[in-house]
């Protein structure tokens, strides 16, 4: 795939103006504090991961409206003190896995929660295991199109509201310190690490990896790769229903949240992503609030990013900010 977007002079100056509702504020902040009002649920049980160097935790913790959601916790084994974490959510149809899958930042020396996306786990990698107990009208396969009629009832309500309660959760694990916590991921992961930024305001560190569901408008007119094909499917369908879509996804759009974020935030971004198209990513990048900011350009790659180029580049800028 050659580059099909706009050039990279235009990509960096990209400013579009992404609509968002006027509730959007009161939306989120109600949606948050309804869920925290939820009874209190973190429950965390060691777990054999087959490993020497790091210990490993079974937690399941709160979500939205008090749905339980699951999560490996793991840290270095036998460290005493209370280390900075990361909060990782991961990318669109993949579940937590097992737990010796995701090493790299309990390697570097941080306290890693990573969190399972509810419902998902059945695209590729090896499972998830936290249900969605909330139902929809009909929907295209895949998970953007659940609830698309109703802000209130859409999929990505749930999902980001957990991502919000697994830093309420990492806050509380023991050997977390509280005052450290950075978020990450990558595509549907990264788009998550915004959301947890702009809706959690003292998180240390936002990493957002080739980001979704940004610049939505923008993305149904480029392409129809990934979860896109799933909203293109739905609209040939429904097709009164453009509008109403629109709408709902407003309200979870990565760019409204992008703007409200204030943590300092390390982005990356593929020129040949057909899945997060350069313009949307550098839509929520442009639009992010905070100053600090850098994103990482991957001309010759797609959606892999800069896979383990950009690891490395994660770590480096991680210990800088996050010490």
């Amino acid at each position: 795939m050659a580059q099909f977007d706009l050039p990279l002079d235009q990509l960096r100056t990209y400013l579009p103006d992404v609509a968002e509702p006027a509730d959007f504020d009161t939306t989120w902040a109600a949606t948050i504090a309804g869920s925290r009002t939820a009874p209190a649920l973190l429950d965390v049980r060691p777990t054999d991961n087959g490993l020497t160097i790091v210990d490993t935790w079974d937690v399941t913790f709160a979500g939205f409206d008090g749905h339980p959601v699951k999560a490996w916790y793991t840290r270095p084994a036998g460290a005493g003190e209370a280390l900075p974490a990361v909060v990782e959510y991961i990318g669109y149809g993949r579940g937590r896995g097992l737990p010796h899958e995701r090493l790299t930042w309990a390697a570097a020396g941080y306290a890693h929660l990573l969190m399972d996306s509810r419902g998902q786990g059945g695209q590729y990698g090896t499972g998830g295991h936290t249900p969605d107990p909330v139902g929809s009208d009909p929907a295209a396969p895949g998970f953007v199109t659940r609830g698309i009629l109703d802000p209130t009832q859409h999929y990505y309500r749930r999902l980001v509201t957990d991502a919000v309660r697994a830093v309420d959760a990492a806050r509380a694990l023991p050997g977390v310190d509280h005052r450290r916590v950075a978020v990450a991921g990558n595509s549907q992961g990264g788009y998550l690490a915004i959301a947890a930024g702009a809706l959690v305001q003292d998180v240390r560190a936002v990493l957002a990896g080739v980001p979704f569901l940004c610049h939505v408008e923008r993305a149904l007119e480029i392409t129809e790769d990934g979860p896109w094909q799933e909203l293109v499917q739905y609209l040939s369908v429904h097709r009164d229903a453009l509008d109403t879509v629109l709408r709902t996804l407003s309200y979870v759009d990565g760019v409204a949240f992008a703007r409200r974020a204030v943590a300092p935030a390390h982005f990356a971004v593929g020129l040949r992503d057909m899945i997060c198209p350069p313009s949307t990513v550098f839509a929520a990048y442009n639009h992010y609030g905070a100053g600090n900011k850098t994103i990482e350009v991957y001309p010759f790659n797609g959606h892999e990013g800069g896979d383990a180029v950009h690891a490395r580049r994660q770590l480096d800028w991680l210990r800088e900010i996050m010490p």
